[in-house]
């Protein structure tokens, strides 16, 4: 569903005109902007004890004396910042589900930055999305389709512009999440490729589709060692977004387009092994990244790359012991065939040195060990670069997609010695989240890099399982960060 966004500035609350008024309150500012009416209403729930200004506390009245919105919905917020603000939008519309009404009107009793309209609108996104693809027999959802943003004069211009780049985030974040819930049987390399010249024909990008024999072709021996077993034909997928000068290096994006996996002859086990349809999850987020910015038109030049093929069991396919050789030159000793993310990786990550990017960033639903390290909160950020890292870290502040840097200490790559080969795909149990970007650091010496795992929060698990379209507001803040001045 396709929300639509405005923005309205009146002069009284009471008098906005709306199926459902939802008004966002913290204990330190219920007075600045509620309307007197509002504000003794507030009080008056308090007194009563219906009403606590305590995170996660809502008041609904149902056709308020004195009030022309039809509902009045007044949620609390551990305090008025974006995030704070954003967890408040997200209960207040979690309750609207299951009531009638179209039009929804948000205030709040603070000041509204461009970062709280941002957050209205991802959190609005958030609360609208039904996946339908596969399942026709899914009721329609009793949702609104009309999101009225009220500020002050003074605020619009900034509410605007975090509406803009708000609207352009969560299309970005539907896209990957429309893509990662797909089944492997729908989602498939050729899938994938298509939707990407699909969103190239949109934005008028350049796409670039190799097969196999152009991947052979550039010697990428470890991609195409991952594709061995399945027969679904591999694809290796380039877009570019051009919008700065061509002599302007490139921001690159990596992302993991594993789109199912069993885990190949180290066969994982069958309890919950169709979560990995959303082992794609890396190439969704890049793809949906690619759509915000191509959406905003940055000053920027960005190519994205998924390497895509499924890793399945099979008569051709890689085993335990088995040598590759990378597009790199460097070879590989396979010591456990479900750690292929990184060997498809390792072939881009090469393949990325032929555009001299001003820097790269993979993003992979990885390892398991980034999940035990940091579970479902944090994405794992690894980077040598202190300056990317900062950076990385201030976009994860600024787009509410926190993730958490990683050490890389040199002593952690021992652990991939081989006695066969120049390096093991794996190393030990522990550590394995660090381990695996130091394989992916051998590959990414011609240039800045930065190395996102996901694995802990691309998809949710139990009743809720489903794509998350993380971390595409990170990225796509980061991105933008980059654009030319």
């Amino acid at each position: 569903m396709d929300l639509h966004l405005q923005i309205s500035s009146p002069e009284r609350l009471t008098s906005v005109v709306a199926d459902t008024l939802i008004l966002i309150v913290a204990a330190d500012a219920v007075e600045p902007k509620p309307d007197r009416h509002l504000a003794d209403t507030i009080a008056d729930a308090i007194r009563r004890g219906d009403f606590e200004l305590k995170k996660g506390c809502t008041l609904y009245v149902h056709r308020p004396a004195g009030v022309k919105a039809a509902r009045l919905l007044v949620a609390a917020a551990a305090n008025m910042t974006p995030k704070g603000f954003k967890a408040a939008v997200a209960g207040a519309l979690a309750q609207l589900k299951n009531l009638g009404g179209k039009h929804v009107a948000v205030a709040a009793a603070g000041v509204l930055t461009a970062e709280h309209a941002e957050a209205l609108v991802t959190a609005a996104d958030d609360a609208v999305y039904v996946y339908r693809h596969t399942k026709p027999s899914a009721p329609p959802p009793k949702a609104f389709a009309k999101l009225t943003l009220l500020c002050s004069k003074a605020e619009e211009k900034a509410a605007r512009r975090g509406l803009a780049r708000g609207q352009a985030v969560a299309q970005g974040v539907r896209l990957a999440r429309g893509l990662a819930d797909l089944p492997g049987n729908h989602c498939t390399p050729s899938f994938l490729a298509a939707q990407a010249g699909k969103l190239a024909k949109s934005y008028g990008l350049k796409v670039q589709v190799l097969d196999r024999r152009a991947v052979e072709k550039l010697g990428m021996g470890a991609f195409l060692a991952v594709a061995r077993g399945s027969a679904e034909p591999l694809k290796f997928i380039v877009v570019r977004y051009d919008g700065a000068p061509k002599a302007t290096a490139p921001v690159v994006l990596v992302g993991k387009g594993i789109t199912f996996d069993s885990g190949g002859i180290s066969i994982k086990p069958a309890a919950e092994m169709d979560e990995m349809k959303f082992d794609m999850g890396g190439a969704a987020s890049v793809l949906g990244t690619l759509r915000a910015v191509a959406e905003l038109k940055p000053k920027l030049n960005l190519v994205c790359i998924v390497p895509a093929c499924e890793n399945m069991p099979g008569g051709r396919a890689i085993k335990p012991g088995d040598v590759v050789k990378s597009m790199s030159g460097q070879t590989i000793e396979i010591l456990n065939t479900d750690a292929e993310g990184r060997l498809i990786l390792c072939d881009a990550l090469t393949y990325a040195e032929r555009f001299k990017p001003a820097l790269v960033v993979d993003v992979a639903t990885l390892t398991g060990a980034c999940v035990v390290a940091l579970g479902k909160h944090h994405s794992g950020l690894f980077t040598a670069d202190d300056g990317l890292a900062a950076q990385m870290q201030a976009a994860a502040a600024s787009a509410l997609d926190p993730c958490w840097r990683m050490p890389l200490d040199e002593e952690y790559d021992e652990a991939l010695k081989s006695n066969f080969a120049d390096m093991g795909n794996v190393g030990p149990r522990v550590g394995g989240a660090i381990t695996a970007a130091m394989f992916l650091r051998r590959f990414t010496g011609k240039y800045r890099w930065v190395h996102l795992d996901i694995a802990g929060t691309a998809w949710k698990s139990g009743t809720a399982k489903g794509a998350t379209g993380r971390p595409v507001p990170l990225l796509t803040h980061f991105v933008l960060a980059q654009a030319l001045s």
